[in-house]
């Protein structure tokens, strides 16, 4: 038995349009005995979203299956906060919602948090940045849910949570205190306990070779680069992050 790890985005598919062999290639797996996952950086949609949008495109997923950062956010923040501690959330309705769902104190003013969230927010502006960056003077602790620089979809790429902290950290002038998406080796232990297989027995299957095979090959995973998104042949070669395999696309994952 193994354990894959798929990138949602990218890989399993483009905005609302699965990659050619997606639901043949995860059904071989699943029939052969393997174990699947599903790891999403984005968190501007909930688990249950996922669920259903993976279940339209002819992969049946459980709640259970899917991990996403604003979860592993959630985790994270149970571990660390202290009685009476609130957050302060850059980001949209999905990631509020995994928060509250755990427990979450959040607050909607800056100067009362002990903690910020910073996540993709397509409403983000310079009043947010401007409350993140006094919340930071005055000893906020950053967590940031991912560090992607953008999301790829069918007809190009969108901004996403790396921007932000790109601006918050030339305004700072130092790095954000954590990021706990991939290639955190949080987000790699999240991923190994759910799939409940050691690290050695999985792979990492995603199109970004700065979170995805950076996150496989430093815990210890199978890495496999898919060419249907952001990073190319060309760059993994050059790359000090390098795959283990690279594939077409996820179509020729059941043959490896």
């Amino acid at each position: 038995m193994k354990g894959y790890i798929f990138d949602l985005d990218g890989t399993v598919y483009l905005g609302d349009k699965a990659i050619e062999g997606a639901a043949e290639a995860i059904r071989r797996l699943r029939e052969r005995g393997d174990k699947v996952v599903f790891l999403s950086n984005k968190p501007i949609a909930t688990r249950s979203s996922y669920v259903e949008k993976l279940t339209r495109m002819g992969i049946p997923a459980s709640l259970d299956e899917v991990l996403n950062s604003s979860l592993i956010v959630a985790r994270y923040l149970q571990t660390c906060l202290r009685p009476g501690q609130q957050v302060y959330v850059v980001g949209e309705e999905p990631i509020r919602e995994e928060l509250r769902q755990h427990g979450i104190d959040i607050t909607e003013d800056g100067n009362e948090a002990a903690y910020v969230v910073l996540s993709w927010d397509r409403r983000f502006n310079y009043d947010t940045l401007n409350v993140v960056y006094q919340a930071i003077l005055r000893g906020a602790v950053v967590i940031a849910s991912n560090p992607d620089s953008t999301c790829p979809l069918e007809d190009g790429t969108l901004p996403d949570t790396g921007t932000f902290i790109a601006a918050l950290e030339a305004a700072t002038g130092k790095p954000i205190d954590l990021i706990v998406g991939k290639p955190s080796p949080i987000a790699a232990e999240a991923a190994v306990q759910q799939i409940g297989l050691a690290p050695e027995h999985c792979y990492m299957i995603g199109d970004r070779l700065e979170t995805d095979i950076k996150m496989g090959n430093e815990a210890g995973m199978h890495s496999v680069l898919v060419l249907t998104g952001i990073s190319t042949r060309e760059m993994a070669l050059a790359d000090v992050n390098r795959p283990e395999y690279i594939l077409p696309s996820i179509k020729e994952v059941a043959d490896l």
